[in-house]
């Protein structure tokens, strides 16, 4: 499935379009799975947009960002993630916007889980 993605870089006043292929099914079937391709691909997307020549296949990690899903004037739903870096802005899938946000949800905890150092706290 070809995923389109519109990326601002902080310090730039313009954004760019990309697409990303990722999801091999229709949204209302994705697995938590696919979700966590979907935010892999944002989060890479992103990445490469400020640095061109960073490892395609770099592990990422779940954290370090605010999410949302948010509906989309045109149907649907989008992921926006933000980070220092930037936001992705990824979408419109056709899904119900609680059953996306229920499954990040559970991608984000799964993923805080599975951290070692999961129960310590950094400010």
């Amino acid at each position: 499935m070809e995923i389109p993605l519109d990326i601002w870089l902080r310090g730039d006043n313009h954004a760019t379009s990309h697409v990303i292929s990722v999801a091999s099914s229709e949204p209302r079937r994705w697995s938590d799975g696919d979700v966590t391709v979907v935010l892999t691909g944002m989060l890479r997307a992103l990445e490469q947009a400020k640095n061109p020549e960073a490892d395609e296949t770099r592990p990422v990690a779940m954290r370090g960002f605010s999410w949302i899903v948010n509906p989309y004037e045109g149907g649907g739903v989008v992921i926006a993630l933000e980070l220092s870096l930037g936001a992705v802005v990824a979408g419109p899938f056709d899904i119900a916007e609680r059953d996306l946000t229920t499954m990040i949800q559970r991608v984000m905890a799964a993923e805080r889980a599975a951290m070692p150092d999961a129960g310590t706290t950094v400010h």
